[in-house]
């Protein structure tokens, strides 16, 4: 959140903005296409610690139940992300399905749980008049990426750098070691 003039706050737009009003859907359904220019992919590069954002697209049907929309589509990308190990390229292509459900924006009880079944739809709080399907497409492409991206050399630039595998670890000479502590533990 940046601050405007005179110490208020201000709220940032979203890097890949693309609001659809509510009052535009009416009660069938609407299939509705975007896809970010190169300045939206750059920022959302950097904002998602990505070496680059070649493409990113998002189709989707939404449709109206009250204030609630719900939204059925597929995302579409091309990324480079860094090797955790080497930090080299690697390029994925993401081609994710992706149900979304907006909702009007309700205060939620300090400390209340929500829980989720796994083929609930994801869901995003809306307030106005208006839900930002580009907003909600690029939080599904942060989920959709590797959290671990590994390139093909990893493997052996970890060895190198002296770091154990999980099986070294497991049957090495620290193995030993761990077992003695845990029995010195006891």
């Amino acid at each position: 959140m940046e601050r405007g003039a005179g110490g208020a706050a201000a709220v940032t737009a979203p890097e890949f903005s693309r609001p659809v009003r509510i009052d535009t859907l009416g009660e069938g359904r609407r299939t509705i296409a975007i896809e970010a220019d190169a300045a939206e992919r750059a920022a959302l590069a950097t904002r998602f610690g990505l070496l680059s954002l070649a493409a990113l697209s998002a189709e989707a049907e939404l449709r109206r139940e009250g204030m609630t929309i719900l939204a059925e589509g597929r995302l579409r990308a091309s990324v480079e992300q860094a090797c955790v190990a080497s930090g080299v390229a690697v390029p994925a292509t993401i081609d994710e399905g992706f149900n979304l459900r907006f909702v009007p924006e309700q205060p939620v009880e300090e400390g209340a749980e929500i829980e989720l079944a796994p083929d609930d739809w994801d869901t995003i709080d809306y307030a106005g008049g208006a839900i930002d399907l580009g907003e909600a497409a690029a939080e599904t492409l942060a989920l959709s990426l590797d959290p671990f991206p590994r390139a093909p050399d990893a493997d052996t630039v970890l060895r190198e750098a002296g770091v154990l595998s999980e099986d070294e670890a497991v049957t090495g000479p620290f193995a030993a070691l761990k077992s003695l502590k845990d029995k010195l533990g006891k």
